[in-house]
């Protein structure tokens, strides 16, 4: 009988672990009423519609940015899904994170290494294996 090797999956404390890695590097804008929303600078028209399809409960911007628990719930929920499509596309979890780094800033995965996104999606990864390592 093989032995074939454990294939490795984004499992809920990966999720968790990404999801913090996106708050840490999130960009600060340098103003107060930027516009986006907590710790993770959301824009507001994307609040409303994930946590109604992540906690069947409709948040507008000011509950999300003030209940980080519901906040986290809703980013496990959306960013989950990305990070695990792009982790079985690449079979790469570092490539996996910083695809999904990419999806999170611009909408497109495939934008990972390019110049304005490149350092951001580093950053992230970054955070990750800090994440990973406690």
């Amino acid at each position: 009988m093989l032995a074939l090797p454990a294939r490795a999956q984004m499992t809920d404390e990966k999720i968790d672990d990404f999801v913090e890695a996106l708050r840490r590097a999130a960009p600060d804008t340098g103003m107060t009423n930027d516009g986006l929303y907590s710790d993770w600078q959301i824009k507001p028209e994307n609040i409303p519609r994930w946590s109604r399809l992540c906690i069947e409960e409709e948040m507008t911007p000011a509950q999300f940015e003030a209940n980080e628990t519901k906040a986290r719930a809703v980013l496990a929920c959306v960013m989950g899904d990305i990070l695990k499509q792009e982790y079985r596309n690449s079979n790469d979890e570092a490539l996996a994170v910083r695809r999904a780094a990419a999806w999170w800033m611009s909408g497109d995965p495939n934008r990972y290494d390019t110049p304005n996104i490149a350092e951001y999606t580093e950053k992230v990864w970054n955070f990750y294996q800090e994440e990973r390592g406690r």
